[in-house]
């Protein structure tokens, strides 16, 4: 062992113990160890600051923007909603749904992004269900790791490996290359949690899963606003057919106010937040509060050509995603007190209605529109989710209060959902198609995004996770100095010498174990950077294809079921799950060992040597 590896081993070894500790933080190792190798001489400035221009860098960061869209135009909410109406009361149904549902969705966008959607949908079906969430949080945590080894852009340490074989002189891997065994992992997993499901909640794992902050039902109930709730269907001839909202006055004269209207489209109603200037058409379904039950008995839904529909569940449950509820507080120094709520002309001046007024702590019973307001009143708001944002900047006069905890399901541009499925549909036939280089068709769908509104520069921007771009970036340098000084070939002889006799398929074994212990301390990201050139030099010095070798390390980096800690996946279902350290080792273990088998299994048989 020369000098400088000596030297490039003690770095390396000081970032790993580093990334352990987590502090600094890894984007700042890595940016450390950037600025070390040059200034020890091991590699020069642009050697080093290569990374930067790695097209898996930036095809990674068009992901995050591509995954994010999926997100704001509510397509990966929407299959949550999927799965809570679909699983019904069966948790076999729903287990096996849940995975298949995560690993599909993971396949396109961040695990770590999919497992934070879903842990809210998956805690409000286990209390329907009356189930622990820690029977169903493992699940869905395996499910998004498993995500990462069903295509090429599931995960960045298959997009790094692929990029060290083309930087190799090698064809990269494909976008499906991944699939055949990802999907025989996925089944695997679908029928290791149906047999080791009963172990993995214990009776205490309730604790503490309830989301601390309110939600609109507990609005609701506070304003008493389901005795109020109604859905009315506006009837062929009806005289509010073709009238605006401001002229019919049917808040002042009949004691309905109108919060939303459903009109009917080719594939599903649309839902519209009523304003003074909503015209009314025959066959809406009006979202209203009405003053009094006694309303429809006192002949009122007849003469204005109406009919009761049918509420199975509150309209703010049901269109949660685009209609808001907020409460709305009058600081010590509002001009508001003394005015009636028909004077503060909050849906002319805000774009949001008054739909419940508290006071001393109780809720006032009716509309409430000739009320005058009292310091210390809080009123209840409802509007459009930009609407209710909007009014957060006005804090002279009011204050609102805590969003309710359905803020962070609220989908921005919904109604582009069809531009970003065409989008997403896109990029993948550019990919499977070889048309262009994988990091033109993800830039290709990010411009398209962006064309057609699904996507906002700052958002964009906002979600990239820079610090794993950076800790890609930062490592990078480490394989091509390993490579200078000598390491690469020092591991490769070692490994080769212990087990070259034993075949290929023992050599595959051991680089998948390796990997996924290194894995446990250290970003798999990273862990790809270092194991991907030792794995092609392996096969070199064998004379065996480089891509059985490549794929191994590919799948073990996303094999990190062992530790809570081995994935950013692990650690968010750790806590709502109700999950021990020990409850990963024992049944993340095992299931790493059976991951293994089937990649030393089928991996030869895809890619021969």
């Amino acid at each position: 062992m020369n000098a400088e590896l000596a030297l490039v081993l003690g770095l390396l070894a000081t970032c790993v113990a580093l990334f352990i500790r987590n502090r600094p933080r890894m984007d700042v190792v890595a940016l450390m160890a950037m600025v070390a190798l040059p200034l020890a001489g091991v590699l020069s400035v642009p050697e080093a600051l290569a990374g930067f221009s790695d097209p898996s860098v930036i095809l990674i960061g068009a992901l995050f923007v591509i995954g994010h869209s999926l997100v704001r135009t509510g397509i990966a909410y929407r299959l949550g909603d999927w799965l809570a109406r679909t699983a019904g009361t069966s948790e076999i149904r729903l287990l096996v749904l849940l995975m298949l549902a995560v690993a599909g969705l993971g396949s396109v966008m961040s695990s770590t992004g999919v497992v934070a959607i879903f842990i809210p949908v998956v805690l409000g079906v286990a209390r329907r269900m009356r189930l622990p969430p820690g029977r169903l949080m493992m699940p869905l945590a395996f499910a998004g790791l498993i995500s990462g080894m069903l295509t090429l852009v599931a995960t960045p340490p298959n997009m790094v490996v692929s990029s060290e074989l083309r930087r190799a002189g090698l064809e990269g891997f494909g976008f499906f290359d991944f699939t055949p065994i990802g999907l025989a992992v996925l089944v695997a997993g679908l029928v290791y949690m149906l047999l080791v499901r009963r172990w993995l909640a214990r009776p205490e794992d309730q604790d503490g899963t309830e989301d601390s902050r309110q939600t609109l039902a507990d609005l609701a109930d506070r304003y008493r606003l389901a005795e109020r709730a109604r859905r009315l269907r506006v009837r062929q001839g009806s005289p509010l057919a073709n009238a605006v909202l401001n002229e019919l006055q049917l808040r002042a004269e009949y004691g309905i106010n109108v919060i939303a209207v459903e009109r009917p489209g080719r594939f599903q109603n649309r839902l519209l937040i009523a304003t003074g200037n909503t015209e009314l058409r025959a066959g809406d379904i009006l979202l209203a509060d009405i003053a009094s039950p006694a309303i429809g008995l006192l002949g009122a839904f007849d003469e204005l050509g109406l009919e009761a529909v049918a509420l199975k569940n509150a309209y703010y449950d049901v269109h949660a995603r685009e209609l808001g509820l907020v409460e709305v507080t009058l600081p010590p120094d509002s001009h508001l007190p003394g005015k009636t709520i028909q004077e503060l002309g909050f849906r002319s001046r805000h774009g949001l209605n008054v739909v419940g007024l508290r006071r001393n702590r109780q809720a006032l019973a009716g509309l409430l529109v000739d009320e005058r307001l009292k310091p210390g009143d809080t009123l209840l708001v409802a509007g459009e989710w930009k609407a209710i944002h909007r009014l957060q900047g006005l804090s002279r006069d009011f204050l609102v209060l805590s969003l309710p905890a359905e803020v962070d399901h609220v989908a921005p541009a919904a109604q582009k959902a069809p531009q970003a499925l065409f989008c997403l549909a896109v990029m993948v036939a550019l990919m499977v198609s070889g048309l262009v280089p994988n990091v033109l068709a993800a830039l290709i769908a990010c411009l398209l995004l962006g064309l057609f509104r699904c996507i906002d520069m700052d958002s964009a921007y906002r979600s990239i996770h820079w610090q794993s771009l950076l800790l890609i970036v930062g490592m990078l340098p480490f394989a091509l100095a390993l490579q200078k000084t000598g390491g690469i070939d020092l591991a490769v002889s070692g490994l080769v010498t212990l087990l070259g006799d034993a075949g290929p398929r023992a050599i595959l074994a051991c680089l998948f174990l390796l990997t996924a212990m290194i894995g446990l301390f250290i970003s798999n990201t990273a862990t790809a950077v270092l194991l991907a050139p030792v794995a092609i030099s392996t096969a070199e010095q064998l004379g065996a294809s480089p891509y059985p070798f490549a794929m191994t390390v590919a799948l073990a980096a996303s094999a990190a079921f062992m530790t809570p800690i081995s994935s950013p996946v692990n650690t968010l279902v750790l806590g709502p799950g109700g999950y021990r350290f020990g409850d990963f080792v024992r049944i993340g273990v095992p299931f790493t060992l059976m991951v293994m088998i089937v990649s030393v299994a089928l991996v030869p048989l895809l890619f021969p040597f």
